[in-house]
């Protein structure tokens, strides 16, 4: 759990009777457990305690309850106009918002607030651990929703949105990969529910459809490509939007393809190529030309442009009015950890208020590795965000961190305010490839060459033995635990033999341990056949889902943060540069950010390689790297003041 529940005052019998449909409509629900037109309103319900909580304490003070008949609800489809024409077809773009809302409030003047989730994937490829796409019934109205999220808010008082992004579902226009269109257009959405912008309720008809039945009050919610554009909207500052809740999600989409220059492998190599897994059919024909600056020629040469600056959220972090609760896997090589890094700083630099869980896990929702403890931490947000809750959720400890399988650890504030900048040094072993990593002044050199037949997992399983593919320095065994806190970086003087090279630092904990296995195929989940349930059930969506375990595996060493780069970019950060062989160069890789506690009796040891297997997209020279060891460093925020030991 995020936050501790204190113990509550003695209850009325009819609050307790609401509680009891709570528990009945959070279990295996069926439509006819739902709770009926005429229960008591939620919001009027929870509000009669606003403000008792105690101060300080993460107790809740005011709670929605599903009151309200989830078979009963509003399903209906409207159609926004985006102000774009994407695909240049001389007509506005229409965007398509399905929406499933309580009848209940409505029907007695009440305003509801919103959650939204803006997608691409709702037709194409599904959401989920599950891959549960939308459904319609024979008129087109929408009956089945995934996730469970209208399953289990909407009884709560909440309209749930679901947005197909343009060329997707059943949308117009041309998506782009997170750019102005995307964003613009989900953006219009959040304008419409806030009355600054107009809706049809045909896809091509003249009749307005007004959100009358909103406040206004807006979060954003969604994993990956979803909670990226969940990301870009909240960097436009748009009224309405109260908080985001973005999922392994992006900020800048050049890091989602390159670092530092280096074409980063293991997803779509283009924005193109991933556009072309979403859009619809008659948007793939329709949108080829415009989306053509986004393929191969454009976005393969690791320069920044205009292109990456228009995807570039951490730019415009400044403007973020939304509260932000980052959930993201810290083996995520999807969506890498470096993502999360830089927006969670940007968002700290500007004062926003946020919150932060980090996994063990790769690219894996938090509803499918710690359900509970997610769901409920989530509906005290949204009643927080979004109802003015004084539940306490905004005191309760700022990071939840899996640090075993299953074993969470929190911090009031992320990184630890006692986190502070180490500096280790490589120095030269009595082997090739095998070296030390301390306090002391390291000098002499290293040299490997590029192999991008050898993966991390080999470099890390042998880092203690001589072999031409990487460097590997290594500290003494430690008497005291480490923790690592934030993003690393390290800084190299290199020597190439060929006009391009690329390379990989890595930070490994040397010593035995079961973790979660982000490297199976479910990324560190097991999917069960069993099922539990979150929320109220119609025939047609389901508030049941398969429940899963910790996928887990023993391992002797764990690779706790990863960064590449192309030495072409020690000269321009903007820019890949030819190398002159032979020539040195300075450069520093950003390594992305963690939180790892390395244990007493392990080592700590950094690896520097070339492309890697599996890591990052190389061409056909195999380049020899030397390092100068004199002038290569590696700056470690740790937690304290660690005692190294010596090498």
């Amino acid at each position: 759990m995020a936050s501790p529940r204190q113990r509550r005052p003695r209850k009325p019998l009819a609050t307790i009777a609401l509680l009891a449909v709570a528990i009945l409509l959070t279990g295996c629900s069926s439509p006819s457990g739902s709770a009926g037109p005429g229960d008591p309103d939620p919001v009027a319900a929870a509000s009669a305690t606003k403000g008792s909580a105690t101060k300080g304490s993460a107790g809740r003070s005011g709670e929605s309850t599903p009151v309200y008949s989830y078979a009963k609800a509003v399903r209906e489809t409207v159609w926004v106009d985006a102000g774009l024409d994407s695909d240049g077809d001389g007509t506005k773009d229409r965007v398509a918002v399905d929406i499933v809302r309580p009848r209940e409030p409505a029907d007695q003047g009440r305003k509801i607030p919103v959650i939204m989730e803006a997608s691409p994937y709702y037709s194409c490829c599904g959401r989920g651990n599950e891959q549960q796409k939308k459904t319609y019934d024979a008129d087109g109205r929408p009956t089945g929703f995934p996730l469970f999220y209208d399953n289990y808010f909407v009884p709560r008082g909440y309209a749930f949105v679901a947005v197909d992004l343009p060329g997707t579902g059943r949308s117009d226009g041309c998506t782009d990969a997170g750019g102005p269109v995307d964003i613009q257009s989900t953006k219009t959405v959040v304008d419409w529910l806030n009355g600054r912008a107009h809706a049809y309720t045909t896809h091509t008809g003249t009749t307005p459809a007004q959100a009358t039945w909103t406040d206004g009050a807006t979060g954003m919610i969604g994993k990956s490509w979803d909670g990226s554009i969940a990301n870009g909207v909240a960097a436009t500052g748009v009224e309405g939007l109260k908080t985001i809740v973005p999922i392994s999600s992006i900020s800048t989409w050049y890091d989602a393809y390159f670092s530092q220059g280096a074409l980063l492998a293991g997803s779509a190599p283009t924005p193109a190529a991933l556009i072309r897994t979403v859009e619809t059919d008659a948007a793939g024909v329709r949108c080829s030309a415009v989306n053509r600056p986004l393929g191969d020629a454009a976005a393969k040469s690791g320069d920044w442009s205009p292109m990456w600056a228009e995807r570039d959220y951490l730019a415009h972090a400044d403007k973020v009015r939304a509260s932000v609760f980052i959930a993201h896997g810290l083996n995520d090589l999807t969506v890498r950890t470096k993502e999360f890094g830089a927006w969670w700083d940007a968002l700290a630099k500007n004062g926003v208020a946020r919150k932060i869980w980090l996994s063990q896990t790769g690219h894996v929702d938090p509803f499918d590795y710690r359900r509970g403890a997610w769901v409920d931490t989530l509906h005290q947000w949204f009643d927080h965000a979004l109802l003015g809750y004084d539940n306490g959720i905004d005191r309760a400890p700022m990071a939840d961190i899996e640090r075993t399988p299953d074993h969470w650890t929190t911090d009031a504030v992320w990184p630890p305010k006692s986190t502070a900048t180490t500096t280790l040094d490589p120095g030269r072993g009595t082997e090739a490839g095998v070296g030390t990593l301390g306090t002391d002044a390291g000098d002499g050199t290293a040299t490997f060459t590029d192999d991008p037949e050898v993966s991390e997992a080999d470099w890390a399983a042998h880092v203690d033995e001589p072999t031409k593919a990487k460097s590997g320095f290594v500290t003494g065994t430690l008497a005291k635990p480490v923790r690592v806190s934030g993003a690393a970086r390290v800084t190299v003087t290199a020597t190439a033999t060929t006009t391009s090279a690329n390379l990989t630092a890595i930070l490994v904990d040397l010593g035995p341990a079961t973790v979660r296995d982000y490297r199976s195929e479910n990324l560190g989940i097991s999917t069960l056949t069993t099922k539990n349930c979150w929320g109220a059930n119609t025939a047609q969506d389901s508030a049941c889902y398969q429940k899963t375990v910790a996928d887990t595996t023993h391992v002797t060493s764990t690779v706790l943060s990863r960064g590449w780069a192309a030495l072409g970019t020690a000269d321009s950060a903007t820019k890949v540069q030819p190398l002159t062989p032979g020539k040195p160069y300075e450069l520093t890789l950003t390594l992305g950010s963690t939180d790892h506690v390395v244990p007493a009796g392990h080592r700590l040891a950094l690896v520097v390689a070339g492309s890697g297997k599996s890591l990052l997209y190389h061409g056909a020279e195999r380049p020899t790297i030397t390092l100068d060891l004199a002038h290569t460093s590696l700056r470690l925020p740790v937690v304290g003041q660690p005692n190294w030991p010596a090498t």
